[in-house]
């Protein structure tokens, strides 16, 4: 058995991944888009079972698990994608799974993930720290911690969505431009697509990846941190696992503010036809205001469609 602690997420990795997702998942549509006169591509990952990439990554952590790992169940962190990837892939294989999510998360995450099977414990966000809420559940009922963005396997499978990619698109993409939250899939892609530019992008205030990568080290989000209406992309630092891979990969982060993600959410909805949560949309956002440079061979990745109905509703009727 290897520790998370002592492994390391690598390209062969992400291909051994992509091949454990390909068995059990269709490939997610690479759709046309033409943004300022490119015509670009969007990879629509909202269109997973769960309505996320999160399965992507929670699906190689949890089938990779020896026997007694699985024996014992996992508990996993999140706001909610994360979540019902780890409560999916547990229903598959037979796993207890036990989520930590925060008390403001979105009541449509939250019904997913119960419905889906798994046990959910609420902490108070911003006041309580929800990894160490995830370490007492552990230490009380043992199991297997699946961090939603800092473990091996995690960005391994998140990184498959790159090997689909190239499948899809006959070649390497320029560039790959991804919606950021703790760094997994921007890392897993940078590993799955190393010919290729990877561009994080995060909300406005809350890019602690872009500044980690900047400073060399790991930045945690201000106390006063800007509320954003991008639920899934909001730790308040990545992990030196992830900060390893992207330092020497990925390109500078760059922010969004949530009125560009919802121009974004509202571009989707009317030229693609698909419905994008905030989080989702982010990597859109990014392309849509001139922040990222554009080629045929772009790839802007649509992570999330888990939507709150009365906001989204609210969103497109431009009355937010």
């Amino acid at each position: 058995m290897i520790r998370t602690d002592e492994r390391r997420p690598t390209s062969e990795g992400v291909r051994a991944a992509a091949e454990a997702v390909a068995a059990i998942l269709p490939p997610t549509p690479l759709l046309p888009v033409e943004i300022g006169r490119v015509r670009a591509w969007v990879k629509a990952d909202n269109l997973q079972p769960i309505g996320s990439f999160k399965i992507r990554g929670a699906w190689w952590r949890l089938s990779s698990l020896a026997p007694e790992e699985r024996a014992a169940g996992v508990v996993a962190v999140s706001s909610g994608n994360h979540a019902q990837g780890v409560a999916w892939s547990a229903r598959r294989l037979g796993i207890r799974a036990t989520i930590v999510m925060p008390h403001d998360a979105p009541q449509v995450k939250l019904a997913n993930t119960k419905a889906l099977g798994a046990d959910v414990v609420l902490y108070q966000r911003p006041r309580e720290d929800r990894d160490a809420v995830a370490a007492r559940l552990i230490a009380e009922q043992g199991g297997t911690l699946v961090h939603a963005f800092g473990d091996p396997w995690v960005i391994e499978g998140q990184g498959s969505a790159a090997i689909e990619i190239a499948a899809q698109l006959g070649r390497s993409p320029s560039r790959i431009i991804a919606c950021c939250g703790g760094g997994g899939l921007a890392a897993g892609l940078s590993l799955g697509a190393p010919e290729s530019a990877v561009h994080p992008v995060e909300p406005f205030g809350w890019d602690m990846v872009g500044r980690a990568m900047a400073a060399g080290t790991i930045v945690h989000a201000a106390p006063d941190a800007p509320k954003t209406i991008c639920d899934a992309l909001q730790p308040t630092a990545t992990k030196p696992l992830n900060l390893a891979v992207l330092i020497d990969r990925a390109e500078a982060g760059v922010t969004v503010t949530d009125d560009e993600v919802r121009a974004a959410q509202r571009f989707a909805f009317a030229n693609l036809r698909l419905v994008l949560e905030p989080g989702g949309a982010a990597a859109l956002a990014a392309a849509l205001a001139g922040k990222v440079p554009l080629d045929p061979d772009t790839v802007i990745m649509l992570t999330g469609g888990n939507a709150d109905p009365a906001a989204f509703a609210a969103t497109i009727a431009g009355s937010d």
